[in-house]
């Protein structure tokens, strides 16, 4: 079997159908499409798909033969597990037992979380206790299901490294939470990446590809809309550090051009992305 790799649904036109969508992916030569469901109402909607949408999702994979093992759930943004505010807290847990339960109608493998204690709010012990506490439910429901949980490596100093992300994982002690990160995130705060790599080989459970701005003393960096080969990853050091640590997992390629004007921008602009990233890939024997 073949490394897969995939795309990130918000690089695809955002007017597309599921099978559209797929279909584009699958012209493109991708093996998989990672699903979106962010805080936007219209996304956070396909939380209640109804059991005939989700058959229709289903009926798309199989025509086309493109998987959907992936839901990135940036829900938490809005409703986070860390919220001081009840209400909030309870809609987090609410949406949390949703997708779940989605992923387990589309045949989602994994689920991606954001590594937010909250977003909007301020952070405190407080804020992080209670995301700890709900992270817990959250795997209790997830081992359930037999859907795995992955914790997005951030823009945010909460948890913006796999050793942080481990520190979480000791606390919480679940076969069913893993980490989800992104190079460009792990880059733009100086992390040791084949440290990194190495102490958290066994709890990987994909890989985000995605250029970013460093965070320095006078600059917040920038953590998406980075043209690849123009941001801060080193990205032969990168794959010769996957290649040294035996990365084996699939690699998506994060992008946002959604909203590109016509779908042959769409599709030069990921086949741009394809073009810089694939002889690198190659390159350090990862293909």
């Amino acid at each position: 079997m073949a490394r897969p790799i995939g795309i990130y649904e918000k690089a695809t036109p955002k007017h597309f159908t599921w099978l559209e969508r797929l279909e584009f992916a699958k012209d493109l030569g991708f093996d998989f499409v990672e699903m979106s469901v962010d805080e936007s109402d219209d996304r956070l909607a396909r939380l209640d798909w109804t059991k005939e949408e989700r058959l229709e999702i289903v009926k798309a994979m199989y025509q086309t033969g493109i998987r959907i093992p992936t839901i990135c759930f940036s829900g938490h943004r809005r409703y986070p597990l860390g919220s001081n505010d009840p209400a909030l807290e309870a809609k987090s847990l609410e949406t949390m037992q949703k997708c779940i339960e989605l992923a387990q109608d589309l045949g989602v493998r994994v689920i991606q979380l954001a590594g937010y204690d909250v977003y909007y709010e301020e952070k405190s012990p407080e804020t992080r206790e209670r995301f700890l506490r709900n992270l817990r439910k959250a795997c209790d429901w997830a081992e359930q299901a037999q859907v795995m949980l992955a914790i997005e490596i951030m823009d945010d100093p909460f948890i913006n490294s796999i050793e942080k992300y481990l520190a979480v994982a000791h606390e919480i002690n679940s076969p069913y939470l893993f980490v989800y990160p992104d190079t460009g995130n792990l880059s733009a705060w100086h992390n040791d990446l084949y440290s990194e790599f190495v102490i958290g080989h066994q709890a990987i459970a994909a890989l985000h590809l995605k250029d970013t701005y460093a965070v320095t003393e006078t600059s917040k960096g920038q953590f998406r809309d980075v043209p690849f080969g123009q941001g801060c990853v080193d990205w032969e050091n990168t794959f010769a550090i996957l290649k040294k640590t035996n990365y084996q997992g699939p690699f998506l390629i994060e992008m946002w051009s959604e909203n590109c004007e016509t779908v042959e921008e769409t599709r030069a602009a990921i086949k741009e992305a394809q073009d810089f990233l694939y002889p690198l890939i190659e390159k350090a024997g990862l293909k």
